[in-house]
């Protein structure tokens, strides 16, 4: 297991990120040339067969052990009044992904995927961003080692989730400081707020870039002053993904704000993911289009919890049960046609 023993071990899994295997890919591409179809004519689904070949070294990837971890942290950021629940809810919320009955359960149970919720200190919200930094060095490092830690060894997509409330605000914050903007700009209603509390969640995240803007030089400073234990969790869980090899299929707003805190000075690290879809929060297309990611799905979904991902899930099945499972020109003995 990757670990993060402190700053610059983290520094260290980013700036050396391992690539796809160009053979299979090239060994996947061979074989889709045979598959009895036009060239083309399956469209997304062939990319998404070669992309998971390169992953997994092999022509042939298979996807039946998928992994849906969600993480979930609470935000001192809540008490300012930017999320349309209270952060009791977090905690709630917990207990009901335990319990198997929340949206995430009911779509893990239809891939059967295997199902982990990490709660991660909820009686220690982390600190107001628009005050100070949310968490301290070492607050920062265990949310990523917790994130890493939970990422199975033999999965072969891993789907990341999350639960906090509030976490729209350090997220859009992140965004801005990724790629730039105001907080107008990636600020968005989150849990559904009204225009009074999305004025002050958009003051919140002005008061917090402008506090922190200047010392976010580097990933692991970002998170630990912009982010949640959640969204550090999550960052941490799809680099150990990377150095595992194992897809990761990205869910929503927060997930992709924690992967664009890498990628805005690692891009390559997008490379072994894939966007499940664009959420109904707004911002969410923006930041998809600068982390150069082309959503599976848009089907007005913004609940988070690794939701939207999970649905995507079963597109990817489709784009590998084709790959792997289609006679070729010759066994079919079908005439292949001329280009």
């Amino acid at each position: 297991m990757i670990a993060f023993s402190d700053p610059a071990a983290f520094g260290d899994a980013l700036r050396n990120l391992p690539a796809p295997d160009a053979d299979a890919i090239v060994n996947a591409a061979e074989r889709q040339a045979e598959l009895t179809k036009p060239s083309g004519s399956l469209g997304r689904l062939e990319d998404i067969a070669l992309f998971m070949a390169g992953w997994q070294g092999t022509a042939c990837p298979g996807v039946d052990r998928i992994h849906i971890a969600v993480f979930a942290g609470n935000h001192g950021v809540a008490a300012r009044g930017v999320s349309a629940f209270p952060a009791d809810v977090t905690a709630q919320m917990v207990a009901n992904f335990q319990a198997g009955g929340a949206a995430i359960n009911a779509l893990a149970r239809a891939l059967s995927a295997s199902f982990a919720v990490h709660a991660l200190n909820l009686d220690r919200p982390t600190e107001d961003i628009a005050e100070g930094p949310a968490m301290t060095t070492e607050e920062c490092l265990a949310a990523l080692t917790a994130g890493a830690a939970s990422v199975p060894a033999d999965a072969e997509l891993l789907i990341v989730g999350e639960m906090g409330i509030a976490n729209t605000t350090p997220a859009a914050a992140l965004a801005a400081i990724a790629y730039g903007g105001s907080a107008q700009d990636w600020v968005g209603r989150g849990s559904g707020v009204g225009a009074e509390a999305l004025d002050r969640k958009a003051r919140t995240v002005a008061q917090a870039l402008a506090l922190h803007g200047p010392h976010c030089t580097e990933p692991f400073e970002t998170l630990r002053r912009l982010g949640g234990r959640e969204i550090a969790a999550m960052a941490g869980a799809m680099l150990a993904a990377r150095h595992a090899r194992i897809p990761v299929l990205l869910d929503g707003f927060i997930a992709s704000a924690a992967l664009a805190t890498l990628a805005a000075a690692h891009p390559a690290v997008v490379d072994h993911c894939l966007a499940a879809h664009r959420s109904a929060e707004g911002a969410h297309g923006a930041l998809l289009e600068r982390l150069g990611l082309v959503p599976l799905l848009d089907l007005g979904m913004r609940l988070g919890e690794g939701s939207g991902a999970a649905v995507a899930a079963h597109i990817v099945r489709a784009a590998l049960a084709t790959h792997g499972e289609m006679a070729t020109f010759a066994e079919a003995a079908v005439s292949a046609g001329t280009s």
